[in-house]
């Protein structure tokens, strides 16, 4: 009853509050991400036989269902330690940021979390502006209740930029490694997890001492925390850095091709 009495004496009010959810329900499409990807074919065990780069001149695998738990280790320590625990925005990274960038008279620092990073990929980095953030906090919220946290990870290892025209964590470990993400050590993910921050800027090949830095950073937070022992620290701020891609594996180029143009066909 008390419900009924209060739509009745504020119709105005409750019509705008239904508008406004039935808008925060369908706000998000239904697919975030609609690029095309390379067409890849493996073996019985997972090794990579061949890929073709997509229509568009990336090399972006189609998306994974699982993120090689070392590699999310990396990626949540670096970008998003509290990734279990937001709603799809964090207040505190937020504040931290706008002070910092009010400070600056510029943006600097985002305060994004992997959600809203998953959302800006999907819109396709638009400017970083007040308002595109607004919108990408009311959108990340809306995708924390459709997806789970281990989706939205794996939208974003599948979807980051890795430089170059390397896309997701599936293109970037053959790429950069000659190996599929599962088999990445602890330096070799923790080098993939900080490439997505400023991919046009520090990739192997360039900028090895930025790279380097960042990398070795991420693996004393690791070892701080105790994820990490101290030989494996040591063992692993000794690997060198990738320094150009390697090319994809190219065993069964017929069967590559073959299966591309049934795959056009079918669209």
């Amino acid at each position: 009853m008390k419900i009924t009495n209060y739509i009745k004496r504020h119709k105005k009010k409750t019509i705008f509050i239904i508008v406004l959810l039935i808008f925060y329900a369908f706000c998000l499409p239904s697919q975030l991400f609609t690029k095309p990807t390379s067409t890849v074919i493996t073996s019985s065990n997972n090794e990579l036989l061949g890929a073709l780069i997509a229509e568009d001149g990336q090399w972006r695998f189609p998306h994974r269902d699982s993120v090689p738990k070392k590699f999310k280790t990396c990626l949540i320590q670096f970008e998003d330690e509290h990734f279990y625990m937001h709603p799809g925005f964090n207040p505190v990274s937020i504040f931290k940021a706008l002070k910092q960038n009010l400070q600056a008279g510029s943006v600097k620092r985002g305060g994004s979390t992997i959600t809203q990073q998953v959302i800006r990929l999907s819109r396709d980095n638009r400017p970083r502006t007040y308002f595109e953030k607004v919108k990408e906090l009311i959108l990340a919220t809306r995708l924390e209740f459709r997806a789970s946290k281990e989706k939205i990870i794996t939208y974003w290892s599948s979807n980051a930029p890795f430089g170059g025209n390397v896309v997701g964590l599936d293109a970037a470990s053959w790429r950069y490694y000659n190996r599929q993400a599962s088999d990445l050590s602890w330096a070799e993910s923790a080098t993939l997890a900080v490439l997505p921050n400023a991919p046009n800027l520090i990739y192997p090949g360039r900028n090895q001492h930025r790279l380097l830095v960042k990398r070795n950073r991420l693996l004393k937070k690791l070892l701080n925390k105790n994820i990490i022992d101290s030989i494996t620290y040591e063992l692993s701020v000794l690997e060198e850095l990738p320094q150009k891609p390697y090319p994809l594996p190219q065993i069964t180029p017929h069967l590559l091709q073959k299966i591309n143009k049934k795959i056009k066909e079918n669209l």
